[in-house]
């Protein structure tokens, strides 16, 4: 549009210019090709990493069942055989041999005996007396608390015992290792050997107490019959100390070995090793490896080809709509990071959660979200698209997951249309849930997998995974519409709500306005709906597209009812800027009720850049048709064009609701002649250049149209005059 010289009282005031260059930057965003370009590689860089970063995928095998095929090694590794390992400690405590102990009651006994041997027999107090003397040493208590104390502890065991015993960690056994002796009682009850005696005296008796007094004290001693007894106790701790020294055994497993056998029951042994080999995978996995780059980038090069073809052939409107785009990129990588998040907890989480989840169900988010926020087209594609790349980059058997995703998701993308409350998310998720039940029923029984210990496990996580599904979806939804200027079916009911105080200033101060912006609403409804387009946007939005003549009322045609006409007090050029202000009214009343920017779009769009040809016609007249005293930008509307598919059925309804009123035969030849020629006018000034509208789309819309303009103004049928006293 070509700028002049604002005659005065014509100049832009600040909001309308404020206005313009948001609208600017708004269009520059949403139409250029360098940040198309940027959303697309961005996109591309993480669904490279994505693939790049994935998990290496080893079949979860579930303990009791009996495996539906044979598993053969990947690759060489060693895993933890519990097993060997179970066996070798055996061993290691079938080495402990039997422990023995002196009875404590008797040593107690002899010790006393002792006591009155030295303190009342004759003799043995002459003998203890003279080795006192001689050695200095009378502390006799001392001798006796040493020689109980070192007797209780002393135990006795065969040579190989006492061996393994000296092995083990000496801080954790019940009695100091010097305590154990190579003797076995053959009886349980007899003389000590010498040898003892002399080791006891060097091991119990401190270097305080002299020679002379110990081998008094052992010379004593060494004649005595110990009765023996089986320190139980003592022997289960030194099996246990000797168990715990023995470290997992390593079994080595070559690859292409055969590890499971088809029909062979999973047992621990099973599982052990197919987790060992899972982490000797991700241990070879060099991620710098230049084949694996290259197979990485290529596989996301591929989807992104796949996603640009469809996205262009089948979704121009996304395609060419920055916004739009961004707002489906932004719900993938949120799907994708949500997937991934919930693979490392599960695979890194101790507490084995992920041999409870069989079925992850990641894709329905993305699938609800895309369904509500586009189209079903468009959310069937995501779905299928998502199920194929998690199939591919998380660590999950293909078949079943991607089986159960997309049969879910399907079920989900075809319940959410309907919805008009938040609360029914979680209905949709409910009908999802439910229809996984049939797929986990089936992959169980097909497998061969016990019911009784899976199916509830089964139920219980996909029941979890969709019941935060719709938690998510209420919350993100709200924050992807405000951010991205979108509208859900929900909201957009919302908006319909007759309490709304601009509606009911319409109803009140402007009704003919009103009116016509529900028939608007109606005919363009169904003129989406035929081609696949946001119907329910195009009633509700309609609602509000004329909200600025409530600035005037008085001078648009439908709300004079027979009053004067108001632009007879004007001149055309004024007449015509008073018509075209009601857009820019209508945009600023529209902001200051918050009412959404796709709503503000519309009300933008809905005339493009038309001229009121009405008033320029008659202004051309006073200049007798010399169009050089005339600037026609003066009665061109400020733009911008229709862009999207919605508003530009909302054009071409707006325009002809209005013009089909004029018309004095209404019948479908008068009808189709009127929306060709309109519709004609529209394309030779340019109007539809920036639309996505296909040719195909616009003739639809154009039956469509009559077809409804028709359908609203059929004949009624003339009931003859009812008098009274008639009967009937």
């Amino acid at each position: 549009m070509t700028e002049n010289p604002p005659e005065e009282g014509d100049a832009l005031t600040e909001e309308e210019i404020s206005e313009l260059r948001f609208s600017q930057a708004q269009s520059f965003f949403d139409k250029s090709v360098g940040v198309r370009i940027l959303i697309g590689v961005g996109f591309a860089l993480l669904l490279f990493l994505f693939f790049h970063l994935r998990e290496t995928y080893v079949e979860t095998l579930e303990l009791g069942t009996d495996a539906n095929k044979y598993v053969v090694a990947q690759i060489d590794f060693a895993f933890p055989d519990e097993e060997a390992t179970i066996i070798l400690k055996q061993e290691a405590s079938y080495a402990i041999g039997t422990i023995y102990k002196i009875d404590e009651e008797q040593i107690y006994q002899k010790a006393s005996d002792f006591q009155k041997y030295v303190s009342q027999n004759e003799e043995g107090k002459k003998r203890w007396e003279q080795v006192s003397r001689e050695s200095d040493f009378d502390d006799l208590a001392l001798l006796f608390s040493l020689f109980s104390d070192g007797l209780m502890q002393s135990r006795f065991t065969n040579v190989r015992t006492v061996k393994r015993i000296q092995e083990l960690p000496e801080g954790e056994l019940p009695i100091p290792v010097r305590y154990f002796f190579p003797y076995i009682p053959t009886d349980l009850q007899g003389r000590l050997p010498v040898p003892f005696w002399a080791y006891f005296a060097k091991m119990v008796f401190s270097k305080e107490i002299p020679s002379s007094v110990s081998l008094f004290l052992l010379h004593y001693f060494e004649p005595i019959s110990w009765e023996f007894v089986n320190d139980q106790g003592t022997e289960y701790t030194i099996r246990k100390l000797a168990q715990a020294k023995i470290s997992p055994k390593f079994t080595r497993i070559r690859a292409g070995e055969r590890i499971i056998d088809q029909g062979e029951t999973i047992t621990t042994r099973h599982i052990s090793m197919m987790q060992a080999m899972k982490e000797k995978l991700n241990q070879k996995r060099n991620l710098f490896d230049p084949v694996a780059i290259a197979g990485a980038l290529l596989m996301s090069l591929l989807f992104m080809g796949v996603a640009t073809i469809y996205l262009h052939e089948h979704q121009k409107d996304v395609f060419f709509s920055n916004r739009k785009l961004a707002l489906l990129g932004t719900v993938l990588i949120l799907s994708l990071l949500l997937a991934k998040g919930v693979e490392i907890f599960l695979l890194t989480n101790t507490s084995n959660f992920v041999d409870l989840v069989r079925f992850p169900l990641f894709v329905p988010f993305a699938a609800i979200i895309v369904s509500s926020l586009f189209q079903v087209r468009l959310a069937g594609f995501v779905l299928v698209f998502l199920s194929l790349i998690f199939g591919m980059a998380l660590a999950v058997e293909s078949m079943p997951f991607l089986v159960i995703n997309i049969l879910t998701s399907m079920v989900a993308v075809l319940s959410v249309r309907g919805v008009r409350r938040r609360k029914e998310i979680f209905f949709v998720c409910a009908k999802a849930w439910l229809a996984s039940l049939f797929v986990i029923l089936a992959f169980t029984l097909y497998q061969n997998v016990d019911l009784q210990t899976s199916f509830a496990t089964d139920l219980t996580s996909t029941f979890l995974f969709m019941f935060l599904t719709a938690i998510l979806v209420v919350g993100l939804l709200p924050i992807l519409e405000s951010t991205f200027q979108v509208m859900t079916d929900i909201t957009l009911m919302e908006f319909m709500d007759p309490s709304n105080e601009l509606l009911k200033r319409l109803t009140i101060e402007a009704p003919g306005t009103y009116q016509h912006s529900m028939v608007v609403g109606h005919i363009s409804e169904a003129a989406a709906s035929a081609i696949g387009a946001n119907g329910l946007f195009c009633r509700v939005s309609t609602q509000y597209h004329d909200i600025g003549k409530l600035a005037n009322p008085q001078y648009f045609t439908e709300n004079q009812l027979g009053g004067m006409d108001m632009h007879q007090l004007l001149i055309p050029l004024e007449s015509a800027q008073v018509i075209i202000a009601h857009v820019s009214e209508g945009v600023a009343m529209a902001r200051k009720e918050g009412l959404p920017e796709p709503f503000i779009d519309i009300i933008k769009e809905h005339h493009g850049t038309t001229l009121v040809y009405f008033f320029y016609h008659k202004q051309l007249e006073l200049m007798q048709g010399d169009k050089t005293k005339i600037d026609a930008d003066d009665f061109r509307y400020s733009g911008p064009k229709p862009r999207t598919k919605e508003s530009t059925i909302i054009m071409i309804a707006d325009t002809l609701e209005a013009a089909s009123r004029s018309l004095d035969l209404f019948n479908e030849e008068t009808v189709t002649n009127l929306v060709d020629t309109l519709i004609s006018q529209k394309m030779e000034d340019g109007q539809l250049s920036d639309s996505i509208l296909t040719f195909e789309e616009l003739g639809v819309v154009k039956k469509t149209i009559i077809k409804t303009l028709l359908a609203a103004s059929h004949p009624r049928i003339k009931y003859p005059p009812h008098h009274p006293g008639e009967e009937g």
